[in-house]
């Protein structure tokens, strides 16, 4: 039994699981409305948006991990991946405003749970074409 192997494993979920918080905080802070408030309030739609998108960078560090030897480039990775995310959200959000008249960031906090979807989608969408890299 390789030991080194199984002491990985606490390891890597710890720091894992910090990095993923730290980018759901960040995350947080970019949107017009408190998430951490709006989910204590019981709003179901930043709350869905936050979960789609948490796992979303979750799939991203799993296959980063998988795919890499090195810890540390996993989480780089990981953390360029959010970047990226973020940025085609936002060109998502900007795109939709324009041609639809559609504000994600507006209907998630109003509650619209099919807006919250959409924009998790997004995500979900992204982790899977980034995970596959």
């Amino acid at each position: 039994m390789d030991w080194i192997a199984i002491l990985r494993i606490p390891v890597w979920t710890a720091l894992g699981a910090v990095l993923l918080l730290a980018l759901m905080l960040l995350d947080s802070l970019t949107t017009k409305y408190r998430d951490f408030q709006e989910i204590r309030e019981g709003n179901t739609a930043v709350t869905a948006r936050f979960v789609l998108k948490l796992i979303a960078q979750a799939y991203i560090l799993g296959q980063s991990i998988a795919k890499s030897g090195d810890l540390w480039e996993a989480l780089v990775i990981s953390v360029v991946s959010f970047v990226v995310l973020f940025i085609v959200e936002w060109l998502f959000r900007i795109g939709l405003a324009a041609a639809g008249g559609i504000k994600l960031e507006e209907g998630i906090h109003e509650g619209k749970v099919n807006y919250a979807l959409f924009a998790g989608s997004l995500h979900l969408a992204g982790a899977l074409i980034i995970g596959a890299v």
